[in-house]
């Protein structure tokens, strides 16, 4: 009986020994923390960080002025300034670090732990982007000069590195997509590797039109235009659109522009052509339909 008793009243002691013994070493981690820092060191900190901020804010007000007044150099001016400020943050961290903590095996350790951490999720995705540049590279979805379509964006690949490549839209627009995005999106290229590529143009007329002549027409304008490649074939294909408002017929011409950088004018060309042969010969659009 005595010894269940004494089993009994270290059961129900155990649970406050130990809620006891970790706050006691919790409270020797803070301890050691607090030792670490350098109080006095802390108050001249918080100086060090109201100068860097109206440094900075000086730099950006002389920055602003110059640029307004010569705007040649604004640019460049702007340039230093993001090399500065980079410059000024990493100094001002250096300094205030160094004076608020007292540097020692402890300090060391954890700031290194703290960089191996950072580094390795920084490489994570830089990796990443390497092999995927590698992938690119051999398997070739795509070359430089190609007109391709990825992610909504239409342009030209400009660039293909080991972590991105560069597109120019044609909005001369430069985009700059990493390696890894491509190895599970599509990507539609408009020509692959060739000078010349398909342009799809689209024509709306009316039931009641005269369709041949309207697919004559539009061959016609297509074959003439000064950017079109006759080394292949100009096709009209000819569809009924039944949409919620109107009845159509849809004429889609297909052609060879020479060059992709005459995608668009070859484009305008030959809707210029069409849309003038058919006010000439009376082919008329289609019309709404009344709704009831």
């Amino acid at each position: 009986m005595l010894f269940k008793f004494i089993t009994f009243c270290f059961a129900l002691l155990a649970p406050s020994v130990f809620a006891t013994e970790e706050l006691t070493a919790n409270v020797d981690h803070i301890q050691q923390f607090a030792s670490l820092i350098r109080w006095s060191g802390v108050l001249l900190s918080i100086l060090v960080i109201g100068a860097t901020w109206l440094l900075l804010r000086f730099l950006g007000s002389i920055v602003d002025g110059v640029s307004g007044q010569f705007v040649q150099y604004r640019m460049p001016l702007q340039k230093m300034q993001s090399f500065l400020q980079f410059f000024i943050y990493m100094t001002a961290g250096v300094v205030v670090f160094m004076m608020s903590f007292r540097i020692n095996d402890q300090i060391l350790a954890l700031i290194g732990g703290t960089l191996a951490v950072s580094v390795g999720f920084a490489m994570k995705d830089l990796a990443a982007s390497f092999i995927a540049g590698l992938t690119v590279m051999i398997d070739r979805p795509f070359q430089v000069g190609d007109r391709v379509t990825f992610e909504g964006n239409y342009g030209d690949i400009t660039t293909i590195g080991l972590r991105s490549v560069r597109m120019r839209t044609l909005n001369d627009d430069i985009i700059t997509i990493p390696n890894n995005k491509f190895l599970s999106e599509v990507v539609v290229s408009g020509n692959y590797g060739a000078l010349d590529m398909q342009v799809v143009i689209p024509f709306y007329i009316g039931l009641d039109e005269d369709i041949v002549l309207a697919r004559d027409l539009i061959q016609e304008a297509a074959s003439s235009s000064r950017y079109i490649h006759l080394p292949k074939p100009v096709t009209v294909l000819v569809q009924q659109t039944i949409s919620e408002n109107y009845l159509a017929i849809k004429l889609t011409c297909k052609a060879y522009v020479v060059d992709t950088g005459y995608e668009k004018l070859f484009e305008t060309d030959i809707t210029l052509r069409v849309m003038k042969e058919f006010k000439e010969h009376g082919i008329k659009p289609p019309k709404i339909a009344l709704q009831s």
